[in-house]
């Protein structure tokens, strides 16, 4: 690393971007806004969720980063970026209940 990322402060007339990811030992976010970094959250995980598949890690991060983020993105626009494949069709799932 050359240079120390430079934060900015948040325009809320203009769209957020949250960036997560996910490792075996611990997941990460940044908030984004026009290519610039407003906030970084990172954290490791717990002996618990170390036993999570990639998929549920993956989703354990976007879930943190909202929820941590979310005095600035209730009630505006946002968009979720994650490099898993099979989390971009969260929003499509349905859920069928059987009954017996």
């Amino acid at each position: 690393m050359s240079t120390a990322p430079a934060m900015r402060l948040p325009d809320f007339t203009k769209v957020f971007v949250i960036k997560t990811d996910a490792c075996s030992k611990g997941i990460g976010a940044v908030l984004i806004q026009e290519g610039q970094p407003i906030a970084f959250l990172i954290k490791a995980l717990s002996p618990r969720n170390l036993g999570l598949s990639i998929y549920e890690k993956e989703l354990l991060a976007v879930v943190m980063a909202v929820t941590n983020w979310k005095h600035y993105l209730v009630g505006y626009h946002f968009v979720i970026k994650t490099d898993h494949q099979s989390l971009k069709y969260l929003l499509e799932q349905k859920l069928i209940l059987l009954t017996t």
